[in-house]
């Protein structure tokens, strides 16, 4: 559906509600841009997270009743109360669902790094497949190919194939809403764009592989659980965008060397919105 893999049912109850990669990312790639004026140098390691909390039984069915409810009658407050329940009984809160998508606020800093890079002229690590020299002349679609393979190799997990997928989305969602963008010299109007489209995405099929198969189940027809699905997603855009204005108001801006960081509070936000909606 809609680009993803097939959804689950869900994870089951007694695995720990974040998986333990999840809590070790990649370091954020480089970024071509020079540190915007602030920003400061990193500190020291943070301490390691604290174990995370095991599924309980039925975590999800708070959030399948609502989104039954969504997928018979179309009612979006039955939507949002499923994403309520997501975030409250499937992930036991927002702190613990953003640390779920921490593979998420990663990706999205080496997705912000490899394209200030390629604005910059220069590729993002030595041998990389974003050497701008290599990509000259190339059509967006091969662009786009390299950025994905770049940003997010292929791992064998749910995970890298949503996110590989959501960096494919954003980038061309990218080009619909700036028609004359450029993909190897993105201002960073479009790069911000790219960075938050690509949240909005990710955080979307992991919320489909999840339970996104109780929408299909229980609308009237295939196409209606199609739209269904659309106006969740269409949800899950303007939520997140409006905790990146919500930052970005607050001065926390997409700079260099900070994107992950914005991102991983985005998200925080993002889901406290959604667990403002659990009855």
């Amino acid at each position: 559906m809609m680009g993803t893999s097939q959804s689950s049912g869900g994870p089951g109850a007694g695995v720990p509600m974040v998986p333990s990669w999840v809590d070790s990312p990649p370091p954020e790639a480089p970024s071509g841009d020079p540190p915007a004026e602030g920003d400061e140098a990193p500190g020291p390691p943070a301490a390691p997270p604290p174990p995370a909390p095991l599924a309980p039984d039925r975590r999800f069915l708070g959030v399948s009743r609502s989104l039954g409810e969504y997928a018979k009658t179309g009612d979006t407050r039955a939507m949002r109360r499923g994403f309520g329940h997501y975030a409250r009984s499937g992930y036991g809160g927002a702190r613990t669902a953003a640390r779920r998508m921490g593979g998420t606020a990663s990706t999205a800093g080496a997705l912000g790094g490899a394209l200030a890079s390629l604005a910059a002229g220069q590729a993002a690590t030595p041998g990389s497949p974003l050497d701008p020299a290599l990509l000259a002349g190339r059509s967006a679609d091969e662009i786009m190919d390299a950025v994905v393979e770049a940003v997010r190799p292929v791992d064998g997990t749910q995970d890298a194939e949503a996110s590989r997928a959501a960096i494919r989305d954003a980038l061309s969602e990218l080009l619909t809403r700036f028609p004359d963008a450029d993909l190897l010299k993105l201002v960073p109007e479009q790069r911000e764009f790219a960075i938050e489209r690509f949240t909005a995405h990710d955080v979307f099929r992991r919320f489909d592989l999840d339970v996104g198969q109780k929408i299909r189940e229980k609308a009237p027809s295939a196409t209606t659980a199609l739209s269904r699905l659309k106006q969740a997603r269409d949800y899950v855009k303007e939520t997140v965008a409006a905790s990146f204005r919500k930052l970005r108001d607050a001065g926390r801006a997409l700079t260099a060397g900070r994107i992950s960081e914005v991102v991983r509070d985005a998200l925080r936000e993002t889901f406290e919105v959604f667990e403002g909606y659990a009855e």
